[in-house]
């Protein structure tokens, strides 16, 4: 990485999440009198077993939906935008950073305890919601091998789902270029290293500046091959709009 890219102002081009920005959520609720209904002659009608259906249909959803914000627990391989998507929070992961006070890089762990605005789907959700959220985990989960191969994959598959493009060619080549693939590469010579920053790992990059593109759900140890290369080009994303966009000293 050439000691001069890091010192050029940065662009505040937001990730490319999809933000939706949705009505105030509103409660309406209305007297029901179980099992029966008033005709207009002041005989009680019983409900057929349809609107007794409907009414319990409607019933659901409003326990699925909060009216008011909820706490929400991060778990491994959880980042803002897959919160967002799995409960269906209003107004996207900016709502959440916003609601909790959170910066860019937007950094979450596991066991942190999130706001989550009112209208997102709570944890008793519908079955639709169960459904998708053990889609997200076990996706999270995927194993990929401890090797190049493996590093490069695993971060597409993160950059994938917090809009940062790139393409595995465009990773590599980079990779060649910075460290020949070394996860464990430093350079102790030039003026970043001269001024106590020094270039580190597979992309070389510094500690300001994977402090500042880390992606929240990876490592927080800047050797860690798929942190490096995610905040890496996360980095490129900004200045360059790709890593695929870089073919030197960046």
């Amino acid at each position: 990485m050439a000691k001069h890219a890091l010192k050029r102002p940065t662009r505040t081009r937001p990730l490319a999440a999809r933000a939706v920005v949705v009505g105030t959520f509103a409660a309406i609720s209305c007297g029901v009198v179980t099992g029966t209904a008033q005709a207009a002659g002041g005989r009680p009608v019983a409900l057929t077993d349809t609107a007794k259906a409907d009414t319990a249909k409607a019933d659901t959803g409003k326990t699925a939906q909060a009216a008011k914000p909820v706490k929400y627990t991060v778990v491994r391989g959880d980042h803002l935008a897959s919160i967002a998507r799995s409960r269906k929070v209003p107004g996207g992961w900016p709502a959440i950073a916003s609601a909790n006070k959170l910066s860019s890089p937007y950094i979450i762990h596991p066991g942190d305890v999130l706001t989550l605005p009112a209208g997102s789907l709570t944890s008793a959700s519908t079955t639709t919601d169960a459904a998708t959220t053990a889609d997200t985990s076990t996706a999270g989960s995927q194993s990929y091998p401890d090797n190049l191969d493996g590093w490069i994959n695993e971060s597409l598959a993160i950059m994938a789902q917090n809009g940062i493009p790139g393409t595995y060619d465009g990773i590599q080549r980079n990779i060649m270029r910075e460290s020949s693939g070394d996860p464990n590469a430093i350079n102790l010579w030039d003026s970043n290293a001269a001024a106590g920053h020094p270039s580190i790992g597979l992309l070389q990059v510094i500690q300001p500046t994977f402090d500042a593109y880390h992606v929240a759900g990876t490592s927080s140890d800047i050797y860690d091959p798929v942190a490096n290369i995610t905040a890496a080009c996360n980095y490129a994303y900004h200045l360059y709009g790709s890593i695929d966009n870089v073919n030197g000293p960046y």
